[in-house]
């Protein structure tokens, strides 16, 4: 492999590991870890069972959503699904201590919790993360990590932070904590492939998901989190929410990020309805790394019935990989294992984990080819590290007008 020097934001001692003294980090030494979770819906729920799982000196204790049916929705799947018979014994969540709301967040976080687990839809990642950071609170923090650059710096910001507080970040990158990837990458940087010299990915998949339909009761906030997946503001578009994972596996073997990318996509098969929002059903990007070396991928969300197919593939002069074929199946789900890792970092019993950085730089790697798409730019990495779009709301109210942006078209659509 050429030598690429990782462009970090936090320079070369970025991924630097160190174990850390107990007496340094919050919660050391406690018989139990205490847990809070903001966001309780599908991700939401099974992030609840992986710590559970893997951990049993954890307990969760607090809870949040926006949507109070989405939590007790949540805390029925608990009690009644089989996953949890073994685990549900740790679920001490006092009704005190359910909170819903757009300010729910903060009450998990002010509650006398150790981890704090962040699976809401991105777009409200940059400032739940900041406020948990602030906190002195460890992090559990679902990818991608903002749906937008101002979120990305802003979220940026908050690791640094994080690191500086000696806190544990992890991300929901679980190709990460997976033993058949680590392996193989660890194999693929001593040469076993040889130099590398092409990456390819693909995400083809199904919508993750969509409301069955709009209750005339709910006003236009409401809809939009309700049927979250198909506002660019909230959920970041496919290439951001989903195919993140094969462009994050990419970086991370390649030890960097792109320096620019031409995209091309758009709607195919979502019909110009209500119902599926202002977001691509199809988007191809080619990156380009900073030794020269190109990603081609390809990321599409299609009705039932057709292809499917999420892999990566990674050319170098004397062989070729997938990414995990060089390693070892891992013993324990990688969902699992990413908190396992996670619990170890808090309690000095393993490596510090901070991914933040490494997860922020994916996301923006997405958002770029992204906007590369949207706009018919080639986008850079400084253009995109510079850009002021900011798709956050600046109210918050379940009854609020919000007039959804057209699906952008290449030549109208400005890039800023």
């Amino acid at each position: 492999m050429r030598n690429v020097s990782r462009r970090s934001f936090l320079g070369a001692g970025a991924s630097t590991f160190t174990i850390i003294r107990p007496e340094l980090v919050r919660g050391a030494g406690a018989e139990k870890l205490k847990a809070g979770i903001v966001g309780c819906g599908g991700r939401g729920t099974g992030a609840i069972e992986q710590i559970l799982d893997g951990n049993p000196n954890v307990e969760l204790v607090a809870m949040a959503d926006v949507f109070e049916d989405k939590l007790e929705l949540c805390l029925k799947r608990i009690g009644n699904d089989k996953r949890f018979a073994a685990l549900k014994d740790r679920v001490k969540v006092a009704p005190d201590k359910r909170f819903t709301g757009f300010d729910a967040f903060k009450k998990v976080i002010a509650s006398d919790v150790d981890i704090v687990m962040l699976t809401t839809p991105p777009g409200y990642r940059p400032e739940h993360f900041e406020a948990a950071i602030n906190a002195g609170k460890h992090v559990f923090c679902e990818k991608p990590i903002a749906t937008d650059p101002v979120g990305v710096r802003r979220f940026i910001e908050s690791a640094k932070k994080a690191r500086e507080k000696k806190l544990t970040v992890m991300s929901g990158s679980q190709r990460r904590s997976s033993s058949d990837y680590i392996q193989t990458r660890e194999k693929v940087q001593g040469g076993a492939i040889g130099e590398i010299l092409a990456c390819y990915s693909n995400y083809l998949s199904g919508p993750v998901m969509h409301a069955k339909a709009r209750d005339p009761r709910w006003g236009d906030m409401e809809w939009e989190h309700r049927n979250w997946y198909s506002f660019l503001w909230i959920c970041g578009d496919q290439i951001v929410e989903q195919h993140y994972h094969n462009i994050d596996c990419i970086n991370w073997f390649m030890g960097a990020h792109p320096v620019k990318v031409v995209a091309s996509g758009g709607v195919a098969w979502r019909p110009a309805e209500e119902l599926y929002g202002n977001i691509y059903d199809h988007l191809a990007s080619e990156f380009v790394y900073p030794n020269g070396v190109h990603l081609v991928s390809h990321c599409r969300q299609y009705p039932q019935g057709v292809y499917r197919i999420v892999d990566d593939l990674i050319l170098g002069s004397k062989g070729k990989t997938a990414c995990n074929d060089m390693g070892e199946k891992p013993a324990v789900q990688s969902q699992v294992q990413e908190h396992i890792n996670m619990v170890n970092s808090i309690l000095g019993q393993g490596p510090y984990v901070n991914q933040g950085i490494d997860v922020a730089e994916s996301t923006l790697t997405c958002i770029m080819a992204r906007e590369s798409a949207y706009s018919g730019l080639e986008i850079t990495w400084d253009m995109i590290m510079k850009s002021q779009q900011d798709l956050q709301p600046k109210q918050f109210d379940y009854q609020l007008k919000m007039d959804a942006p057209p699906v952008p078209v290449p030549g109208k659509y400005k890039f800023v």
